[in-house]
């Protein structure tokens, strides 16, 4: 039997570049499909120590580094609701539970070799990183869509992929999604799910010259990721460095909320951020130099993520609120934990469905670790900022807030801070009752794949 391809890969985002890499290093041939001309513009744009590792194993490292993107040594979180409020018992900082730092370097985390990450304008860090699996050997096609898959004959996928109107076939052995948020397979095979929780949108854009220090503890934090919390129902902005002026900030919130706006971008924007007014005055001062943009559709699972010589990573398989700065993380370690199941089938020259039960499970138990971390945060955002001061919980947080959350054991601090909002759910008259976000999530949100 011929193939064209061993594999064929959808899309050239980080998960899909990261896969190419992996698999051309093994010396599989490959094949990368990628619908945008690169570089382009993309949010997500700051990484956790999590994608490090991954970054060395596919020898990319350099690149990154000489590409001088800001270094990332922590991540800081303000509330505009927390002022005044007892803390319970909890042993906070001074600055109370209105704000909350964290560093990366506070806790050794396995593979990772330097006490920072980085901020990236996504155009030239994709580029980068599909550059790079091309130097590898694989096959890049930009600007070439894949229409859908042909699964007929499970031991030789079809991809039909075109440039404008003709298609054309190229068989594999087998196919990786990494569609992204157009989640190809998932739609194409009728498994994707909406999140029932989380149904959330952004309006972003980039500012030169914001003063970062304006809601920052001290001088120190002006190269962190900020995220700010308002005081309006499950809303939120983060303030992430791309360049030494320019800042990218977005308003994260309910579709139902920006529904109200009617489509009104600007008016959404500062009518968000002027709930804040330190942030908001600071922003005011400083040049908007893009458009303003939204972005939708931003929480889904799928019924399943693999098959017969088939395999679904990063965001086509599962996209969960980037709070936390989870997605490039979810997608390159996705990739990974995919290629080494991938890498063995080829070797066995069996690509059934039970050959990626490993890469699932490991899937499965990170993003449902983040999905609860991330609710937890919704439901009682104050509740985040006073475990992640507590000395009993702090290296705890700070594990999660790595993305180390593939492994075998669930985080003591989840455990808790699950049984403290339970507690308060149940008692309207605990103090924090009042503080409570409208999100609640139920163990079927959790378990969408």
């Amino acid at each position: 039997m011929t193939y064209d391809y061993d594999i064929g890969i959808i899309g050239g985002g980080p998960a899909g570049s990261t896969a190419a890499s992996y698999l051309a290093k093994a010396g599989l041939s490959v094949a990368v499909f990628e619908s945008e001309l690169f570089p382009r513009e993309h949010v997500g744009e700051s990484l956790v120590p999590a994608t490090t590792p991954v970054l060395l194993d596919i020898g990319v490292m350099d690149k990154i580094e000489a590409a001088g993107f800001p270094r990332k040594y922590g991540a800081a979180w303000t509330s505009a609701n927390a002022d005044g409020v007892d803390p319970l018992g909890f042993q906070v900082h001074d600055h109370g539970l209105g704000a909350a730092d964290v560093l990366f370097n506070e806790r050794d985390q396995l593979g990772v070799d330097r006490d920072y990450t980085f901020h990236v304008d996504r155009g030239e860090f994709d580029l980068i990183l599909l550059k790079h699996a091309e130097s590898l050997g694989a096959k890049v096609f930009c600007g070439v869509r894949v229409r859908d898959v042909d699964f007929a004959d499970p031991r030789r996928p079809v991809l039909r992929v075109g440039l404008g109107g003709p298609t054309a076939d190229v068989t594999v052995r087998m196919v990786v999604d990494a569609s992204g948020r157009g989640t190809l397979l998932g739609r194409q095979l009728k498994v994707k799910v909406p999140d029932p929780v989380f149904n959330q949108y952004a309006v972003h854009s980039w500012f030169e010259g914001l003063d970062r220090q304006a809601l920052a503890n001290d001088e120190n934090q002006a190269g962190y990721i900020f995220i700010h919390f308002l005081p309006l129902s499950d809303t939120w902005v983060w303030q992430i460095p791309i360049t030494d002026t320019i800042t990218s900030i977005g308003v994260v919130t309910q579709k139902a909320r920006f529904k109200e706006s009617k489509d009104d971008l600007e008016g959404f924007f500062w009518e968000s951020v002027g709930s804040r007014p330190l942030l908001h005055d600071a922003l005011k001062k400083a040049e908007r130099v893009r458009p303003f943009k939204a972005e939708g559709d931003y929480s889904y699972g799928m019924r399943k993520v693999s098959g017969d010589a088939m395999v679904m990573i990063g965001d086509a398989a599962r996209f969960v609120d980037p709070i936390f700065s989870s997605g490039v993380s979810v997608a390159m370690n996705s990739a990974r934990l995919a290629c080494a199941d991938i890498i063995a089938a080829a070797a066995a020259d069996d690509f059934s469905a039970d050959r990626f039960e490993t890469y699932v499970t490991k899937l499965r138990r990170g993003v449902s670790t983040w999905y609860e971390f991330i609710s937890i945060y919704y439901r009682l955002n104050i509740l985040f900022t006073a475990f992640v001061q507590d000395p009993r919980y702090r290296i705890d947080v700070l594990k999660l807030l790595q993305g180390d959350v593939y492994d075998d054991q669930e985080p003591a601090a989840l455990t808790a801070m699950r049984e403290f909002v339970t507690t308060v759910e149940e008692n309207p008259d605990h103090l924090w009752h009042p503080l409570l976000g409208k999100m609640k999530v139920s163990l079927a949100s959790k378990a969408l794949f």
